[in-house]
């Protein structure tokens, strides 16, 4: 069971996982355009329990297609393209994730709380 929740979950589903191709626990994951992150580590038939809402610590990168700082607040985004840290400002190329409810610098990767919703 993921250990990064700071705001335990109230919603979870078993879903099928679009990203990233075998999700583990405390993972942040997309089903399609619905943001989450994985309870439990993909099975064999390819499904993973996902949390839908609360607020978990990720690693997020301050940056949009550019290095960008990201403040208190800002819309984040599940950009699947961005390697290796995935949820970033980049509404271009990413699903709407969550938001930040701490700082990043401009460049940087920090582990911050992430409050998940779409």
């Amino acid at each position: 069971m993921a250990k990064n929740f700071v705001i335990m979950w109230t919603k979870s589903r078993a879903l099928v996982c679009s990203q990233p191709a075998t999700p583990q626990s405390g993972d942040p994951v997309v089903c399609g355009q619905i943001p989450g992150v994985a309870l439990t580590a993909e099975d064999a038939n390819g499904v993973t329990t996902v949390a839908l809402d609360g607020t978990a610590d990720l690693l997020v990168k301050g940056e949009t297609t550019t290095d960008a700082a990201i403040a208190v607040g800002d819309i984040l985004y599940y950009d699947a393209a961005a390697t290796p840290h995935k949820i970033n400002k980049d509404n271009t190329n990413g699903v709407r994730f969550g938001y930040a409810m701490a700082a990043v610098a401009s460049g940087a990767t920090s582990t911050i709380p992430v409050e998940i919703g779409y």
